[in-house]
């Protein structure tokens, strides 16, 4: 029999930026809640991003000239998902721009950088500083009263019969009167979740938070909760095989300009897709990985310090392969003699106008960005492969958060936000709506959690 240790009125499973977000929106708005995390210290995958939220019509963009507008914004997210995602949650993302632009401001974590990314069709990610926006959240929701537990894995639900009615854990149960909110991220580093739902995408390098094995998501399913996009998860291209969890090191090169070749020195896809699919595409290349070969001139386009464009710490992490000549780096990378030279003289003629391309590349990224030849010595390569990132696909929800089972009733009492959830993306996603997803719907959660107590 166990002892309730703790009665509250809303606990939070999670401590990434959604659980963080709605835990601090909660404790600001009045309500007593307790925030779980099963690891050490909070973060989880958030911390471990590369820090880009999409969003719409900002000042950053109106100061760079870019037009955009909400309307947009929620076209590119539909167009992206390809037909799958729920367009209510995209909708309900787009009206809490306001709050999440507001959060990001508190924090005074912004950049300067703003770029167009995988799905925009104008620059709308915009660079935070992330471990700034977590520590101020995480601050100020101490600050305002939320009782924050760390190594405090969750279990199970507690369930009356009709509603959910607390959470239980090795340390005892804790009851919870208004709700428990669901934010303990995805599941990337579940084999057997990965096994079971993309089967043909569990060999990509495992990565995400230490503690994305799929807590929440087994633990709703047992109460019947449904799921959604999860057959769309895949493995995200761009990281070296040797990369370390403290290590941001995702690169696109391929979007500034670079070509993909396999180990075979072929080029075997469209290099402005969507890393997504490149990562689907490299898991069938020999060996599971592809080189991003580029010269000088791409080299002059790396962005020191900006994820995804950082090849100075590429350089320093010693995966950075350079040559004078394409034979000379043709030979470092173990591939056969003459290959990458016909190879790259082939894409040359591409860019130069004289042959189509037999992968269709008209971009840098997305179809944007006029394409450039690689022929300015020195060459370089990076040698990466598909990492799973993050697990875009989970529990089904309404706009609210609210956890739904496949018939679309509602669990009552029991919400989500962040990685855990399914529905938003679809087929693939936007990049930087993971983030903005996450802090938007903490904050929806809290607010439909604070609507439930009585005034």
């Amino acid at each position: 029999m166990t002892t309730t240790v703790r009665e509250t009125e809303a606990v939070v499973v999670g401590g990434g930026l959604a659980g963080i977000t709605a835990a601090h929106r909660l404790a600001a708005r009045g309500v007593r809640v307790v925030l779980l995390e099963k690891r050490d210290k909070l973060g989880g995958s958030s911390a471990m991003s590369g820090g880009w939220f999409a969003l719409s019509d900002t000042p950053i963009q109106h100061r760079a000239n870019v037009e955009d507008s909400a309307g947009s914004f929620l076209r590119d997210m539909v167009e992206t998902g390809g037909g799958y995602a729920d367009v209510a949650l995209l909708q309900r993302l787009v009206e809490r721009q306001s709050d999440v632009i507001a959060t990001i401001d508190r924090a005074s974590a912004w950049t300067d950088e703003l770029k167009v990314s995988w799905g925009m069709s104008v620059p709308r990610a915009h660079l935070i500083r992330i471990r700034d926006l977590l520590g101020f959240l995480e601050r100020e929701a101490a600050s305002a009263g939320a009782s924050i537990l760390t190594a405090h894995p969750a279990e199970s639900m507690m369930w009356d019969g009709a509603r959910v009615t607390g959470v239980r854990s090795q340390a005892g149960d804790i009851a919870a009167s208004l709700g428990v909110v669901l934010t303990s991220g995805g599941f990337s580093r579940s084999r057997d979740l990965l096994d079971l739902f993309v089967p043909h995408q569990a060999a990509a390098m495992p990565y995400g938070g230490a503690g994305n094995t799929g807590d929440g998501l087994r633990m709703a399913m047992v109460l019947g909760a449904g799921l959604a996009d999860v057959g769309h998860v895949a493995g995200t291209y761009g990281q070296h095989a040797d990369t370390r969890d403290d290590e941001h090191e995702l690169l696109t090169a391929n979007y500034l300009g670079a070509i993909l070749i396999n180990a075979n020195g072929d080029r075997f896809s469209d290099e402005s897709a969507s890393y997504k699919i490149l990562g689907s595409a490299v898991l069938d290349q020999p060996q599971g990985m592809a080189h991003q070969v580029f010269d000088s001139v791409v080299r002059g386009r790396s962005k020191p310090g900006v994820p995804l464009s950082d090849m100075e710490r590429i350089d320093e992490l010693g995966h950075l392969v350079q040559a004078p000549s394409l034979g000379a780096l043709e030979a470092k990378l173990g591939i056969p003699r003459g290959r990458l030279e016909r190879t790259v003289d082939v894409y040359n003629s591409v860019v130069a106008g004289i042959r189509a391309d037999q992968f269709h590349r008209n971009g840098l990224v997305a179809g944007v960005g006029d394409l450039v030849p690689v022929r300015v010595p020195p060459f370089y390569a990076y040698s990466a492969v598909p990492a799973m990132t993050s697990t875009y696909g989970g529990l089904k929800v309404a706009a609210d958060t609210s956890v739904q089972r496949m018939d679309g009733t509602r669990i009552d009492r029991l919400f989500a936000a962040g990685e855990v959830t399914g529905g938003f993306h679809g087929a693939s996603y936007m990049t930087g709506t993971a983030l903005t997803k996450a802090l938007a719907f903490g904050i929806e959660a809290a607010d439909t959690i604070a609507a439930l107590k009585r005034p």
